[in-house]
This record gives C-alpha cells, sequence and structure tokens, in this order.
C-alpha cells in the first residue's frame, strides 16, 4: 500500500519553493495556506489536507504521485490478536481488522474518485 511521505513532501516543497524564489510567506499567499504550516510542512511537522497538497502541487508544478511511497507491512494485528484472551475476543479482533480494512478500501477509492472528478473539471 501506498502512503504519503512526509520527508518526500518536506524535500519537494522547500527545494521547489527556493528554486522558484518564493519565501514561505509568498508561497502562502499563492496556495491559500498560512506560512507557519507552509514552515511546519517543511519541517515534517503537518500534513495538508488534499486541497492543501492539490495547491501546492499547481503552484510548485509537482505530481503528487511523487510523494508517495510502499508502506511496510507490520506485525501489528499478530501482536494485538494474539493478546486477544479466548476465542469470542479473536473473532471480534478479526472482525474489527476486516472493518477497518474495508473503510480504508472505500476512503482510497472515493479519494481516486474525487481526483479524477477534479481533474475532468
Amino acid at each position: 500500500m501506498k502512503v504519503l511521505s512526509t520527508q518526500k513532501l518536506a524535500e519537494f516543497v522547500k527545494q521547489l519553493r527556493t528554486e522558484k524564489g518564493f519565501t514561505q510567506e509568498s508561497l502562502g499567499e499563492k496556495t491559500g495556506i498560512n506560512r507557519i504550516m507552509i514552515s511546519r510542512i517543511e519541517r515534517e511537522d503537518f500534513i495538508p489536507s488534499m486541497p492543501q497538497l492539490e495547491s501546492l502541487s499547481q503552484v510548485l508544478n509537482f505530481d503528487l504521485s511523487d510523494l508517495l511511497v510502499e508502506k511496510e507491512r507490520t506485525n501489528t494485528f499478530v501482536a494485538l490478536r494474539s493478546e486477544a484472551l479466548n476465542e469470542a475476543e479473536k473473532e471480534g479482533v478479526d472482525r474489527l481488522f476486516k472493518m477497518m480494512l474495508s473503510l480504508r478500501q472505500q476512503i482510497f477509492i472515493r479519494s481516486s474518485y474525487e481526483n479524477e472528478t477534479n481533474k475532468a473539471d
């Protein structure tokens, strides 16, 4: 699964902002993002919303897909499930994770749909 890399975002924003001769203040004016938030993005201390990311990508001319990295799978599920005391709890944890995965897929699909709709406009 791909996730947004805050490190890449910070590097892109700072490098491209500097190359284009923008200050944090002027970039903020062009994107509608507060200068303090621009500073926090560059320090990997703030994750902008999708509209803010789109605004940054338009003004600085980069592709949002360049910010995505493959997320490593962890064994959190296994650790949580093994702590369940009985079979009913294990089933409950399994059901909870299935619901979470389903929700994550729905969010991803909705986000993809909205991005395609916005591109068409």
